[in-house]
């Protein structure tokens, strides 16, 4: 349930509608704008109703939310949220870039590769040490040692890095040495997982499951604001369909569908659904049109000797190329490419 209070409530009146509230063991989520401050109510408001509060001094308006998704419905929060990631700000009027390899392969390619993507301005990078592979024959990651190096990148370029969580197990090692934690597609539904991550005082990055709805993506986001952790990031990474001139369908209507129907920011990963670099790059650029909060590329310094998703990485060159045009349509939309 959702009460909106009158621009011009007391702090008498909003404490009352507080106290009855707590007092009958509901929790508050509280969002203050800058004329109407609006209390979201979690918990079993059966036996609530919005005549209640309705009679109750202050109150403007008291409704139920329809969506299951309740903290990350837009009904509930109607500004935009923004999450900080080190100095970028996702979900604002700039557009973030994340890139860098699949796979951390070595500290010397990770180098390369980053100070490379930095040059051309990329915001955060990204590494995968932990990889989830279809094949159980195909590289795996370096695990720790990966996330050594990413970390260490990260401060020598002063660059938040990214990098994918596998097991409840090894989340201390991501709270240790990762600044934005992603959550697979393969894991979008592991809800023990994201009960755990919940609790994490890290911005978490959440794909949608290949062949997940919008609606149950949201519903696995409201298993981490539920929990405690708001500083959530969507990220389309397309869905399995009949489709297979490429890998996956990249959803590309999910981005004004989620500005619709909630309030966090979402970004675009193409590579992952085209699996070719040359289709790669006018996803991209149609993901900043449509509005993404920003984009997640993989480059890699030799895509062909890569150890993984080589086909769909892009080189260096490319990467840069593709920053200088999707400034240009950033620019179209009124937007503009974040800057560290």
């Amino acid at each position: 349930m959702v009460i909106v209070f009158k621009p011009n409530a007391s702090k008498e009146q909003i404490g009352h509608v507080s106290d009855y509230l707590h007092a009958k063991g509901f929790d508050i989520h509280i969002n203050e704008g800058k004329e109407l401050t609006i209390f979201g109510i979690v918990g079993d408001t059966k036996l609530l109703t919005p005549e209640t509060f309705l009679e109750m001094d202050g109150v403007s308006n008291a409704f139920r939310v329809q969506e299951s998704y309740k903290l990350c419905s837009r009904t509930f929060h109607p500004r935009n949220t923004k999450v900080r990631v080190g100095d970028v700000t996702i979900g604002g009027s700039e557009i973030a870039v994340i890139a860098g390899p699949c796979s951390i392969e070595n500290e010397e390619m990770l180098f390369h590769i980053s100070s490379g993507i930095v040059k051309s301005g990329a915001n955060l990078i990204r590494g995968g040490a932990f990889k989830p592979r279809s094949s159980p024959y195909a590289f795996q990651g370096l695990g720790e040692e990966g996330l050594k190096y990413l970390r260490k990148i990260g401060d020598r370029t002063g660059r938040p890095v990214v990098s994918e969580v596998m097991a409840i197990s090894d989340i201390p090692l991501f709270e240790k040495y990762v600044d934005l934690i992603q959550i697979g597609a393969r894991n979008m539904q592991n809800f023990a997982l994201l009960k755990e991550l919940a609790h994490v005082k890290k911005a978490l990055l959440l794909k949608r499951g290949i062949s997940a709805t919008i609606d149950e993506w949201l519903n696995s986001a409201e298993y981490l604001a539920s929990k405690g952790n708001q500083r959530i990031i969507l990220c389309e990474r397309g869905i399995r369909t009949f489709e297979q001139s490429t890998r996956f369908t990249l959803d590309l209507s999910s981005v004004p569908v989620i500005k619709k129907k909630s309030h966090l920011p979402i970004i675009v990963d193409p590579s992952h659904p085209m699996g070719q670099r040359e289709l790669v790059i006018p996803m991209a650029r149609a993901a900043v049109a449509a509005g993404a909060d920003g984009i997640m590329v993989e480059v890699h310094n030799c895509p062909e000797k890569a150890l993984s998703d080589g086909p769909q990485s892009l080189t260096i060159k490319q990467f840069s190329d593709l920053m200088k045009e999707i400034e240009i349509i950033a620019g179209a939309i009124g937007k503009t490419i974040a800057k560290n």
